[in-house]
């Protein structure tokens, strides 16, 4: 079946409670939302489930393909039908329909406090990028279905797309989504030491070897130590690695 926009707006992510969803009333979250994108290098944008498309794009171009924010925000999801893969257009389906309805078997007043995260390329003219997209609830609707999401995209640390994932706040549980069975399965979060923590957080500072030595009172080579050990536990190459793996999955 060839997707189209329309195939992303199912029943499980309609807004069925209007009343009280006063676009005036989001304007300050907007401003927020906007003056975070100024701070953060990834890109950021807010979905709008009642209109069905995009509510807030920011201007990094690490989302935009080389449009404009506001070419993306009128073309919606239209977007993604130009500059994802078609296979990968499938897998976006399918973790839409999977998301949205174990997203609705959550208690209302946990929902906010659950995101999900998955991988997916996005092609331009000059180049293939493979990205790490997060979306969370912003606002519900009175009924806790979803109004405005926010999403947050960055490079991926991963080889190929996928790595779909729901977490909720402050848990060490997690459930990953699994493509080759179409289900959902529950796993424990990784745990990083204080060590593993602060090298990461103090090389995201650009110190050097030597410095973060200084700074955490051991030697050059404990830190290696630390940093080789980091590297096997996250599966990675490199500090660049680690720190998208460990950002993307909130390890840090």
């Amino acid at each position: 079946m060839e997707v189209n926009v329309s195939h992303f707006f199912i029943p499980e992510n309609t807004v069925t409670d209007t009343e009280g969803l006063d676009y005036g009333s989001v304007n300050l979250l907007m401003r927020t939302v906007e003056a975070l994108s100024q701070t953060i290098y990834q890109s950021v944008y807010v979905i709008d489930y009642l209109k069905q498309g995009f509510l807030y794009v920011s201007d990094n171009p690490l989302f935009l393909c080389g449009h404009t924010r506001e070419e993306v925000i009128e073309a919606g999801y239209g977007f993604y039908m130009k500059h994802v893969p078609a296979e990968e257009l499938d897998m976006l389906m399918e973790i839409n329909t999977a998301g949205f309805r174990v997203f609705n078997e959550i208690p209302k007043e946990e929902r906010l406090d659950y995101s999900i995260s998955y991988d997916f390329h996005l092609l331009s003219e000059r180049q293939k990028r493979l990205i790490n997209h997060q979306l969370t609830p912003l606002v519900l609707d009175k009924s806790g279905r979803i109004w405005l999401a926010v999403c947050v995209v960055s490079y991926s640390s991963q080889p190929k797309a996928g790595q779909i994932v729901m977490r909720k706040r402050k848990s060490n549980v997690y459930w990953e989504y699994s493509l080759s069975d179409h289900r959902w399965h529950q796993c424990e979060s990784l745990q990083l030491s204080e060590e593993e923590k602060a090298i990461l957080l103090l090389s995201a500072q650009g110190l050097k070897m030597e410095r973060i030595a200084d700074r955490i009172f051991k030697s050059v080579d404990t830190v290696k130590f630390y940093k080789r050990r980091l590297f096997e536990k996250l599966g990675v190459k490199n500090i660049t690695e680690a720190l998208s793996f460990a950002t993307n999955n909130r390890l840090i």
